[in-house]
Protein backbone atom coordinates (compact mmCIF):
# COMPACT_ATOMS: atom_id res chain seq x y z
CA UNK A 1 0.00 0.00 0.00
CA UNK A 2 1.55 3.11 -0.71
CA UNK A 3 0.01 6.47 0.11
CA UNK A 4 -1.08 8.85 -2.84
CA UNK A 5 -2.05 12.10 -1.38
CA UNK A 6 -3.24 14.30 1.61
CA UNK A 7 -5.53 16.70 2.36
CA UNK A 8 -5.65 19.84 4.92
CA UNK A 9 -8.68 20.53 6.23
CA UNK A 10 -9.21 23.46 8.99
CA UNK A 11 -12.52 23.67 11.24
CA UNK A 12 -12.90 27.14 12.86
CA UNK A 13 -14.05 27.96 16.46
CA UNK A 14 -14.03 31.24 18.44
CA UNK A 15 -10.91 30.25 20.81
CA UNK A 16 -9.36 27.00 18.62
CA UNK A 17 -9.08 25.70 14.79
CA UNK A 18 -8.51 21.92 14.47
CA UNK A 19 -6.08 21.05 12.01
CA UNK A 20 -7.66 17.84 10.18
CA UNK A 21 -5.06 15.51 7.63
CA UNK A 22 -7.45 13.54 5.65
CA UNK A 23 -4.39 10.83 3.83
CA UNK A 24 -5.57 8.56 1.02
CA UNK A 25 -3.92 5.64 -0.47
CA UNK A 26 -3.81 3.23 -3.58
CA UNK A 27 -5.97 1.18 -2.03
CA UNK A 28 -8.76 3.41 -1.74
CA UNK A 29 -8.06 3.30 2.29
CA UNK A 30 -8.16 6.70 3.89
CA UNK A 31 -7.22 7.94 7.52
CA UNK A 32 -7.48 11.21 9.39
CA UNK A 33 -5.53 12.62 11.79
CA UNK A 34 -5.82 16.11 13.89
CA UNK A 35 -3.93 18.92 15.74
CA UNK A 36 -5.19 21.97 17.32
CA UNK A 37 -2.48 24.57 17.32
CA UNK A 38 -1.95 27.12 19.90
CA UNK A 39 -2.42 30.10 17.73
CA UNK A 40 -0.20 29.27 14.49
CA UNK A 41 -2.21 27.22 12.26
CA UNK A 42 -1.07 29.07 9.35
CA UNK A 43 2.72 28.17 10.25
CA UNK A 44 1.00 24.39 11.09
CA UNK A 45 -0.43 24.12 7.52
CA UNK A 46 2.70 25.32 6.01
CA UNK A 47 4.62 22.08 7.44
CA UNK A 48 2.34 19.77 6.84
CA UNK A 49 2.51 20.68 3.57
CA UNK A 50 5.92 20.91 2.99
CA UNK A 51 6.97 18.07 4.89
CA UNK A 52 4.40 16.15 3.51
CA UNK A 53 4.94 16.20 -0.46
CA UNK A 54 8.37 15.94 0.88
CA UNK A 55 8.09 12.58 2.87
CA UNK A 56 4.86 11.64 2.97
CA UNK A 57 3.42 11.10 -0.67
CA UNK A 58 4.78 7.88 -1.67
CA UNK A 59 5.38 5.78 1.76
CA UNK A 60 3.96 2.96 2.94
CA UNK A 61 1.45 3.91 6.12
CA UNK A 62 3.03 0.91 7.96
CA UNK A 63 6.85 2.54 8.05
CA UNK A 64 5.99 5.10 10.53
CA UNK A 65 9.49 5.03 12.03
CA UNK A 66 10.89 6.01 8.78
CA UNK A 67 8.33 8.84 8.67
CA UNK A 68 9.40 10.25 12.17
CA UNK A 69 12.84 9.76 11.53
CA UNK A 70 12.70 11.68 8.00
CA UNK A 71 10.91 14.87 9.85
CA UNK A 72 12.80 14.66 13.41
CA UNK A 73 16.40 13.90 12.19
CA UNK A 74 16.79 14.57 8.45
CA UNK A 75 15.77 18.09 8.30
CA UNK A 76 18.67 18.28 10.51
CA UNK A 77 17.05 21.64 12.00
CA UNK A 78 14.93 20.37 15.63
CA UNK A 79 10.99 19.67 14.84
CA UNK A 80 9.97 21.73 17.78
CA UNK A 81 6.24 21.99 18.21
CA UNK A 82 5.42 22.49 14.75
CA UNK A 83 7.38 19.93 13.32
CA UNK A 84 6.07 16.91 15.85
CA UNK A 85 2.56 18.58 15.01
CA UNK A 86 2.70 17.68 11.81
CA UNK A 87 4.19 14.71 11.91
CA UNK A 88 1.19 13.56 14.98
CA UNK A 89 -1.26 14.63 11.98
CA UNK A 90 0.49 11.94 9.34
CA UNK A 91 1.60 9.60 12.22
CA UNK A 92 -2.40 9.15 13.46
CA UNK A 93 -3.65 8.80 10.14
CA UNK A 94 -1.71 6.34 9.16
CA UNK A 95 -2.51 4.46 12.70
CA UNK A 96 -6.19 4.51 11.33
CA UNK A 97 -5.53 3.29 7.81
CA UNK A 98 -3.54 0.66 9.37
CA UNK A 99 -6.00 -0.73 11.36
CA UNK A 100 -8.85 -0.14 8.99
CA UNK A 101 -6.94 -2.12 6.81
CA UNK A 102 -6.75 -5.01 9.17
CA UNK A 103 -10.29 -4.33 10.35
CA UNK A 104 -9.49 -4.07 13.93
CA UNK A 105 -9.09 -1.16 16.46
CA UNK A 106 -5.80 0.90 16.90
CA UNK A 107 -5.45 -0.39 20.67
CA UNK A 108 -5.62 -3.80 18.95
CA UNK A 109 -2.06 -3.04 17.25
CA UNK A 110 -0.88 -1.30 20.68
CA UNK A 111 -0.86 -4.24 22.90
CA UNK A 112 -4.51 -4.85 23.07
CA UNK A 113 -6.69 -3.63 25.84
CA UNK A 114 -5.62 -2.68 29.37
CA UNK A 115 -8.17 -1.23 30.72
CA UNK A 116 -12.07 -0.79 29.10
CA UNK A 117 -12.98 2.14 30.41
CA UNK A 118 -10.66 5.13 30.51
CA UNK A 119 -11.82 7.87 32.61
CA UNK A 120 -12.89 11.54 31.50
CA UNK A 121 -12.46 14.68 32.68
CA UNK A 122 -13.83 18.06 32.00
CA UNK A 123 -12.18 20.92 30.63
CA UNK A 124 -13.57 23.88 29.04
CA UNK A 125 -17.00 24.35 31.45
CA UNK A 126 -15.49 27.75 33.24
CA UNK A 127 -16.84 29.74 30.80
CA UNK A 128 -18.40 32.55 33.24
CA UNK A 129 -16.52 35.60 35.42
CA UNK A 130 -14.35 34.77 38.25
CA UNK A 131 -17.59 34.65 40.64
CA UNK A 132 -17.43 31.68 42.97
CA UNK A 133 -21.14 31.11 42.93
CA UNK A 134 -21.87 31.26 38.77
CA UNK A 135 -18.30 29.02 38.73
CA UNK A 136 -19.67 26.48 41.44
CA UNK A 137 -23.05 26.49 39.60
CA UNK A 138 -20.83 25.28 36.37
CA UNK A 139 -19.20 22.59 38.13
CA UNK A 140 -23.07 21.07 39.16
CA UNK A 141 -23.66 20.43 35.69
CA UNK A 142 -20.33 18.88 35.04
CA UNK A 143 -20.97 16.45 37.69
CA UNK A 144 -24.44 15.92 36.38
CA UNK A 145 -23.27 15.42 32.92
CA UNK A 146 -21.24 12.13 34.90
CA UNK A 147 -17.82 13.22 34.98
CA UNK A 148 -16.07 12.08 38.01
CA UNK A 149 -12.67 14.94 38.00
CA UNK A 150 -12.75 18.47 36.52
CA UNK A 151 -9.94 20.95 35.42
CA UNK A 152 -10.20 24.54 35.90
CA UNK A 153 -7.67 27.36 35.99
CA UNK A 154 -8.85 30.03 38.76
CA UNK A 155 -6.03 32.55 38.58
CA UNK A 156 -7.49 34.87 35.90
CA UNK A 157 -4.68 36.62 33.81
CA UNK A 158 -1.92 36.14 36.71
CA UNK A 159 1.30 36.63 35.32
CA UNK A 160 4.45 35.50 37.46
CA UNK A 161 2.96 37.00 40.68
CA UNK A 162 -0.45 37.77 42.66
CA UNK A 163 -1.53 40.18 44.66
CA UNK A 164 -2.74 38.56 48.36
CA UNK A 165 -6.34 39.61 46.63
CA UNK A 166 -6.13 38.19 44.04
CA UNK A 167 -5.00 34.71 44.97
CA UNK A 168 -7.75 35.05 48.05
CA UNK A 169 -10.22 34.88 45.10
CA UNK A 170 -8.65 32.34 43.52
CA UNK A 171 -8.98 30.24 46.33
CA UNK A 172 -12.57 31.18 46.91
CA UNK A 173 -13.55 30.10 43.54
CA UNK A 174 -12.05 26.62 43.97
CA UNK A 175 -13.37 26.73 47.83
CA UNK A 176 -16.63 26.77 46.27
CA UNK A 177 -16.50 24.07 43.45
CA UNK A 178 -15.01 21.63 46.43
CA UNK A 179 -18.29 22.50 48.29
CA UNK A 180 -20.48 21.93 45.54
CA UNK A 181 -18.96 18.78 44.06
CA UNK A 182 -18.15 17.24 46.88
CA UNK A 183 -15.14 15.50 48.11
CA UNK A 184 -15.21 12.46 45.97
CA UNK A 185 -14.96 14.33 42.56
CA UNK A 186 -11.24 14.98 41.58
CA UNK A 187 -10.43 18.85 41.09
CA UNK A 188 -7.18 19.24 38.74
CA UNK A 189 -5.86 22.70 39.34
CA UNK A 190 -4.34 24.09 35.95
CA UNK A 191 -1.57 26.69 36.49
CA UNK A 192 -0.35 27.03 33.00
CA UNK A 193 3.13 27.96 33.74
CA UNK A 194 1.91 31.37 34.88
CA UNK A 195 4.12 31.37 38.26
CA UNK A 196 7.06 32.28 39.39
CA UNK A 197 8.63 29.09 41.85
CA UNK A 198 8.40 31.62 44.93
CA UNK A 199 4.53 32.38 43.65
CA UNK A 200 3.83 28.91 42.83
CA UNK A 201 4.72 27.35 46.04
CA UNK A 202 2.56 30.15 48.17
CA UNK A 203 -0.35 29.01 45.58
CA UNK A 204 0.23 25.62 46.22
CA UNK A 205 0.26 25.44 50.24
CA UNK A 206 -2.64 27.96 49.63
CA UNK A 207 -4.80 25.89 48.18
CA UNK A 208 -3.39 22.25 50.15
CA UNK A 209 -6.98 22.34 51.81
CA UNK A 210 -9.05 21.72 48.42
CA UNK A 211 -7.07 18.42 48.16
CA UNK A 212 -6.54 18.91 44.26
CA UNK A 213 -5.69 15.78 42.19
CA UNK A 214 -2.59 17.65 41.04
CA UNK A 215 -0.90 20.85 40.36
CA UNK A 216 -0.20 21.53 36.64
CA UNK A 217 2.01 23.06 35.11
CA UNK A 218 2.78 25.50 38.47
CA UNK A 219 6.12 27.01 36.97
CA UNK A 220 7.06 27.47 33.03
CA UNK A 221 7.52 24.55 31.37
CA UNK A 222 11.21 24.38 31.19
CA UNK A 223 12.05 25.79 34.69
CA UNK A 224 13.62 22.55 36.27
CA UNK A 225 15.15 24.46 39.23
CA UNK A 226 11.82 26.48 39.73
CA UNK A 227 9.97 23.06 39.68
CA UNK A 228 12.64 21.32 41.84
CA UNK A 229 11.39 24.80 44.53
CA UNK A 230 8.20 23.52 44.22
CA UNK A 231 8.10 19.99 44.82
CA UNK A 232 10.24 20.13 48.02
CA UNK A 233 8.14 22.40 49.59
CA UNK A 234 4.15 21.02 48.70
CA UNK A 235 3.39 17.29 48.92
CA UNK A 236 0.79 17.78 46.07
CA UNK A 237 1.00 15.64 43.14
CA UNK A 238 2.72 18.16 40.21
CA UNK A 239 1.60 17.15 36.80
CA UNK A 240 3.05 18.34 33.52
CA UNK A 241 4.44 17.60 30.00
CA UNK A 242 1.81 19.65 27.13
CA UNK A 243 4.51 21.95 26.09
CA UNK A 244 7.02 19.38 26.09
CA UNK A 245 7.49 18.15 22.31
CA UNK A 246 10.51 15.77 22.01
CA UNK A 247 11.51 12.86 24.66
CA UNK A 248 15.08 14.43 25.77
CA UNK A 249 13.07 17.09 27.33
CA UNK A 250 11.65 15.15 29.78
CA UNK A 251 15.25 13.15 31.39
CA UNK A 252 15.51 15.35 34.15
CA UNK A 253 11.98 15.86 35.30
CA UNK A 254 11.83 12.11 35.29
CA UNK A 255 14.72 11.45 36.44
CA UNK A 256 14.93 13.85 39.74
CA UNK A 257 10.78 12.15 40.09
CA UNK A 258 9.75 16.27 39.77
CA UNK A 259 6.66 14.70 37.98
CA UNK A 260 3.66 12.88 38.96
CA UNK A 261 1.56 12.46 36.16
CA UNK A 262 2.42 12.98 32.42
CA UNK A 263 0.82 15.35 30.11
CA UNK A 264 2.09 15.11 26.75
CA UNK A 265 -0.17 15.89 24.12
CA UNK A 266 -0.60 13.10 21.42
CA UNK A 267 -1.19 15.46 18.32
CA UNK A 268 1.92 17.98 20.06
CA UNK A 269 4.08 14.42 20.22
CA UNK A 270 4.59 12.76 16.90
CA UNK A 271 1.30 11.44 17.42
CA UNK A 272 0.15 7.86 17.99
CA UNK A 273 3.74 6.57 17.84
CA UNK A 274 5.35 9.60 19.64
CA UNK A 275 2.79 8.93 22.70
CA UNK A 276 3.20 5.23 22.89
CA UNK A 277 7.31 4.90 23.53
CA UNK A 278 6.52 7.13 26.43
CA UNK A 279 4.04 4.77 27.59
CA UNK A 280 7.15 2.15 28.91
CA UNK A 281 9.45 4.83 29.68
CA UNK A 282 6.88 6.86 31.90
CA UNK A 283 6.02 3.56 33.43
CA UNK A 284 9.60 2.35 34.76
CA UNK A 285 9.23 5.95 36.66
CA UNK A 286 6.17 4.85 38.22
CA UNK A 287 5.00 7.97 36.68
CA UNK A 288 1.25 8.30 35.77
CA UNK A 289 -0.07 9.06 32.07
CA UNK A 290 -2.91 11.89 31.17
CA UNK A 291 -2.92 13.11 27.50
CA UNK A 292 -3.68 16.47 27.10
CA UNK A 293 -6.05 16.95 24.84
CA UNK A 294 -7.45 20.25 23.80
CA UNK A 295 -8.23 18.06 20.10
CA UNK A 296 -11.66 17.54 18.46
CA UNK A 297 -12.71 14.05 18.41
CA UNK A 298 -10.04 13.39 16.06
CA UNK A 299 -7.53 13.95 18.57
CA UNK A 300 -9.68 13.00 21.31
CA UNK A 301 -9.66 9.31 19.83
CA UNK A 302 -5.97 9.09 18.87
CA UNK A 303 -5.28 9.77 22.75
CA UNK A 304 -7.83 7.34 23.32
CA UNK A 305 -6.79 4.67 21.62
CA UNK A 306 -3.16 4.68 23.42
CA UNK A 307 -5.13 5.27 26.77
CA UNK A 308 -7.27 2.12 26.75
CA UNK A 309 -3.91 -0.19 25.77
CA UNK A 310 -1.32 1.70 28.00
CA UNK A 311 -0.89 0.33 31.99
CA UNK A 312 -0.20 3.45 33.39
CA UNK A 313 -3.29 5.57 32.49
CA UNK A 314 -4.91 7.64 34.95
CA UNK A 315 -7.41 10.12 32.84
CA UNK A 316 -7.93 11.59 29.73
CA UNK A 317 -9.02 15.24 29.08
CA UNK A 318 -12.16 16.18 27.37
CA UNK A 319 -13.57 19.34 26.16
CA UNK A 320 -16.44 18.42 23.69
CA UNK A 321 -19.03 18.01 25.65
CA UNK A 322 -18.32 21.67 26.77
CA UNK A 323 -16.04 23.79 24.25
CA UNK A 324 -17.77 24.05 21.27
CA UNK A 325 -19.80 20.71 21.48
CA UNK A 326 -20.66 21.06 17.97
CA UNK A 327 -17.39 19.90 16.77
CA UNK A 328 -18.62 15.98 17.47
CA UNK A 329 -20.53 16.08 14.29
CA UNK A 330 -17.27 16.76 12.42
CA UNK A 331 -17.24 12.58 12.57
CA UNK A 332 -19.24 9.95 12.52
CA UNK A 333 -18.41 7.51 15.95
CA UNK A 334 -17.10 10.68 17.56
CA UNK A 335 -15.68 9.41 21.21
CA UNK A 336 -18.76 9.57 24.22
CA UNK A 337 -18.56 10.03 27.57
CA UNK A 338 -21.17 7.79 29.13
CA UNK A 339 -22.31 9.55 31.96
CA UNK A 340 -22.97 6.18 33.92
CA UNK A 341 -19.61 6.33 34.55
CA UNK A 342 -17.92 9.20 33.56
CA UNK A 343 -15.26 6.96 31.58
CA UNK A 344 -15.38 7.25 27.27
CA UNK A 345 -17.20 3.74 25.56
CA UNK A 346 -14.83 1.43 24.01
CA UNK A 347 -14.42 1.99 20.69
CA UNK A 348 -14.85 -1.04 18.70
CA UNK A 349 -14.74 -0.15 14.83
CA UNK A 350 -11.63 -0.42 12.66
CA UNK A 351 -8.72 2.90 12.98
CA UNK A 352 -9.89 5.32 14.98
CA UNK A 353 -13.79 4.22 14.51
CA UNK A 354 -14.50 6.98 13.05
CA UNK A 355 -15.92 9.04 9.86
CA UNK A 356 -14.83 12.39 8.08
CA UNK A 357 -17.97 14.14 8.04
CA UNK A 358 -16.62 17.52 5.05
CA UNK A 359 -19.87 18.76 4.87
CA UNK A 360 -19.69 19.77 8.12
CA UNK A 361 -16.49 20.77 8.41
CA UNK A 362 -17.49 22.89 6.04
CA UNK A 363 -20.30 24.60 7.83
CA UNK A 364 -17.10 26.02 10.53
CA UNK A 365 -14.43 27.49 8.52
CA UNK A 366 -11.43 29.04 9.74
CA UNK A 367 -12.27 31.74 12.12
CA UNK A 368 -8.83 33.04 13.02
CA UNK A 369 -9.44 32.55 16.72
CA UNK A 370 -6.30 32.99 18.87
CA UNK A 371 -6.80 32.08 22.62
CA UNK A 372 -4.37 34.61 24.89
CA UNK A 373 -4.03 32.88 28.53
CA UNK A 374 -2.59 36.24 30.06
CA UNK A 375 -5.26 38.48 29.24
CA UNK A 376 -8.34 39.12 31.18
CA UNK A 377 -11.85 37.16 30.24
CA UNK A 378 -9.98 34.59 28.25
CA UNK A 379 -11.82 31.65 30.00
CA UNK A 380 -15.21 32.73 28.39
CA UNK A 381 -13.02 30.58 25.07
CA UNK A 382 -13.83 33.74 22.77
CA UNK A 383 -11.32 34.38 20.22
CA UNK A 384 -8.65 36.85 21.69
CA UNK A 385 -9.62 39.59 19.50
CA UNK A 386 -12.49 40.16 22.59
CA UNK A 387 -9.95 41.52 25.16
CA UNK A 388 -6.60 42.73 25.17
CA UNK A 389 -3.60 41.43 26.13
CA UNK A 390 -2.98 44.26 29.28
CA UNK A 391 -5.83 42.47 31.04
CA UNK A 392 -8.88 44.86 30.42
CA UNK A 393 -12.19 44.31 28.35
Amino acid sequence: MKITGFEIIVVGAPWRELTIVEVQTDEGITGVGEVRMVNKTDTLVSAIQELGDRYLIGSDPADLSKLAWNIQVAEYGLPGEVGQSALAAFDIACWDILGKSLGVPIYKLLGGIFTERVEAYANGWYQGDRDPKIIAEYASKVVERGYRGLKMDPFGHASAEMTTADLRRSVGILEAVRDTVGPDIQIYVEMHGRFTSHTARRVAKAIEHIEPGWIEEPVLPMDVSGLRSVRNHTHLPIALGERIHEPSTLIPFLEEGLVDILQVDTTHHAGITGLQRLVGWSDAYNVRLAPHNVCGPIGTAAALHVAIAASNTKVLEHFNDFADPWVHEIVEGAPYVNPKDGAFDLPTAPGLGLTLNKDICAKHPRTGGRLALYAAGWEKRQDAKNYDSHGKK
